[in-house]
């Protein structure tokens, strides 16, 4: 028997539908079977979050690690195939892998230490940064999903939705947004990215101080990474501090790092354009404090 959260069974109602409730009746069967096949004892209570269920295990050899059931789309399925590129360095090491299902056996980092609790913002940040400066570091192993199409196509549909923002200010920010990704989107990059590196994907490990996980990976320039560390934990007076600070970790130019996380802010309207949401003004804010 497993508890399935009653949060990610109304996330996989929300986002998938049809799809994502027969996701979670079929988990317990799923579960059974990787169980079965690769050895495992459950050893603890289900974990979550917004699309998988983590389970804490044991191995046939009595090592630790969990086993991550999700339903594979565009986002997850080049996962195993980033964890793989990395093998450990900087993020969560893959210890097997379900092509069908998509399911993972992880290795076990420590859950109860997340860089979200971190009491010093900026020095978390910095953490961030050191470690997109290693994930960022080999180039993206062929098919992987690409930033330039990506790109391309948020910019064929931002007319669409700037005629769908009605607040004047906002309009223009996107607008802006828009006109600093045309500067780039020629030159996209091709640097394996994590692409959702915010503080509560970096977790404490044994055999390092803080690893990554959960990537949605592509292929691209390096300055898409940093809008999740901008975001998450919010705060207006630190967006330029943060920004910076990142900069200059990585090594990246600041016009171009700008222009690729201005980017970010016009992926995020576009979603929200197209689901009939308000634009957040704090992401507003992030793009004012950049512009």
């Amino acid at each position: 028997m497993i508890d399935i959260p009653g949060d990610l069974a109304q996330a996989q109602e929300t986002y998938n539908g049809a799809a994502g409730r027969a996701f979670i009746a079929g988990l317990p069967e799923l579960t059974a079977t990787f169980l079965h096949r690769w050895q495992l004892r459950l050893d603890g209570p289900s974990m979550n979050g917004v699309s998988a269920l983590v389970l804490p295990v044991v191995r046939a050899d009595d090592s630790r690690a969990v086993l991550k059931l999700q339903l594979p789309d565009e986002e997850t399925e080049g996962e195993p195939v980033a964890l793989r590129t990395w093998d450990g360095d900087g993020a969560v090491r893959l210890l097997d892998h379900d092509p069908t299902t998509g399911t993972m056996l992880l290795e076990r980092l420590d859950e109860s230490r997340m860089l979200s609790a971190a009491d010093d913002t900026r020095e978390a940040v910095v953490v961030i940064a050191r470690l997109l400066a290693r994930l960022t570091s080999v180039p993206a192993p062929p098919g992987m999903r690409r930033l330039g199409d990506i790109a391309e196509a948020m910019l064929e549909q931002t007319p669409w939705a700037l005629k769908h923002i009605p607040d004047l200010g906002a309009r223009r920010t996107i607008a802006d947004c828009a006109a600093a990704l045309r500067e780039v989107v020629a030159e996209p990059g091709d640097r394996l990215l994590h692409w959702d590196l915010h503080f509560e994907n970096v977790l404490a490990a044994g055999r390092a101080e803080w690893l990554a996980i959960d990537p949605k990976p592509l292929a691209g320039d390096p300055g898409f990474e940093l809008w999740p560390a901008l975001d998450n934990r919010f705060e207006a007076a630190e967006v330029r501090r943060r920004f910076d600070a990142m900069t200059e970790v990585l090594g990246l130019d600041r016009e171009r790092a700008r222009a690729w996380t201005l980017g970010r802010l016009l992926q995020n309207t576009l979603w929200d354009v197209k689901d009939g949401r308000p634009i957040e003004e704090r992401q507003l804010e992030i793009g004012r404090r950049l512009l």
